[in-house]
């Protein structure tokens, strides 16, 4: 238990003196140094350098050994896998994005799983067999009374009853499997927003419109893994839509989703609407909505155009807030997160909207807050998922020989 305590100080805190380890375990400087020379001997930490502009001698400074474990993490989407290796103290040290166009592909699932992970590790300076630890974030969820993947009609070749035990036989190391969202919640609780909160819904909008759901401080699954399958929720002003798996659609995600801003735009007379994909298209009509509304003097007709933007927003923020109206009646969170591209793109100006339209609509009111984990949250939130598990495995020095 010591030794997992100073490891774990070492991580949050950096570079550590003995005495000062001692100071914060209340451990005596006899047992800290046992500890430290313990840990050193295991690989664990390593002398990195001196205390310095202090009275009296240098102190000698340790720190986690960042080679001492790897862990690897890949977030999957139809148009390719993006992966990512973490050495133990979670420095990103390699990196690998795979295209897969089309959204049929050739190509077995497991090589192209197994090519992401060793385009990672070569890039870290790895080989395969050198990660600890795998986490895979999906749309949908697998389903842990059947093994297959559930909720993501639109991922083609991952449907097979038998890809994990595929995976499990053509992978070295353990290999988890998590919804994309949960993992962008993961992140957000451990780096970002949602850092000390422990009942809190995250809303993403990307590819998808889904929600990670946290209470009592883990994540809510449900029983097949579809817990926070929100864009599939029935709500006022959308049709009721049937058969919604075969569909891959509902009543949330054509009320809010990333489809629906290109939409609203050409309703409102606004031009030109950007081409290309639904996320990209949406993520660039809110940032220039917020633009405009920031600076209407950006456009020779900005009255105009700044009222169709104005009603852009405020009409996406209502979408938005109505599904989160039910989400809120139902789980009472403490914390709202937006996230994903297209909602963080809003930024303030769309927060802001949709707190005071769900401070109507809504019984109670939760903080609504926009994610901070920059980049790319899913795979950050699986190498965080993989980190945790491989600390647990590495850091337990009671199992040393």
């Amino acid at each position: 238990m010591n030794d997992r305590a100073a490891l774990d100080l070492l991580l949050a805190q950096g570079p550590l003196s003995r005495t000062r380890i001692g100071e914060l375990t209340g451990l005596s400087k006899p047992t800290a140094s046992q500890l430290l020379a313990r840990l050193e001997a295991a690989g664990l930490v390593r002398a990195t350098g001196t205390t310095e502009g202090r009275p009296g001698p240098n102190a000698q400074l340790y720190a986690v050994n960042p080679t001492a474990a790897h862990a690897a993490g890949l977030d999957v989407r139809p148009e390719g896998i993006r992966a990512a290796v973490a050495d133990v103290t979670g420095r990103t040290v390699g990196e690998y994005a795979l295209r897969t166009p089309g959204r049929r592909s050739d190509r077995p699932v497991v090589q192209l799983v197994t090519e992401a992970v060793d385009g990672a590790a070569s890039a870290a300076g790895l080989t395969r067999g050198e990660v600890h630890r795998l986490v895979i974030g999906t749309p949908g969820a697998f389903d842990p009374n059947t093994g297959r993947l559930r909720y993501a009609s639109h991922l083609p070749g991952w449907h097979s009853p038998t890809l994990l035990d595929d995976l499990a036989a053509a992978l070295p190391m353990p290999v988890g499997y998590e919804n994309d969202v949960n993992l962008a919640a993961v992140a957000e609780q451990r780096l970002g927003a949602a850092r000390g909160h422990e009942d809190f819904v995250l809303l993403w909008n990307e590819d998808g419109l889904g929600a990670a759901l946290v209470i009592g401080g883990r994540l809510h699954r449900g029983w097949t893994g579809g817990a926070g399958e929100v864009g599939f929720l029935p709500v006022p002003g959308a049709p009721l839509m049937r058969q919604v798996t075969k569909t891959n659609s509902g009543g949330y995600q054509e009320l809010a989703g990333a489809q629906v801003v290109a939409r609203l735009a050409r309703r409102l007379g606004i031009v030109p609407v950007p081409q290309g994909p639904h996320p990209e298209a949406a993520a660039t009509l809110i940032r220039r909505a917020v633009d405009h509304l920031a600076d209407p003097g950006t456009s020779r007709h900005h009255g105009r155009i700044g009222d169709a933007y104005q009603d852009l927003l405020r009409t996406y923020a209502t979408g938005l807030a109505t599904g989160l109206a039910s989400l809120v009646s139902v789980l009472d969170p403490q914390l709202i997160v937006l996230s994903g591209s297209v909602l963080t793109a809003g930024g303030e100006a769309l927060r802001s909207l949709v707190q005071a339209e769900l401070a109507d609509l809504a019984a109670s009111r939760p903080k609504l807050v926009v994610g901070t984990v920059d980049g790319h949250p899913v795979l950050r939130g699986a190498l965080e998922s993989a980190l945790a598990a491989t600390r647990d495995e590495v850091f337990d020095t009671s199992r040393a020989p």
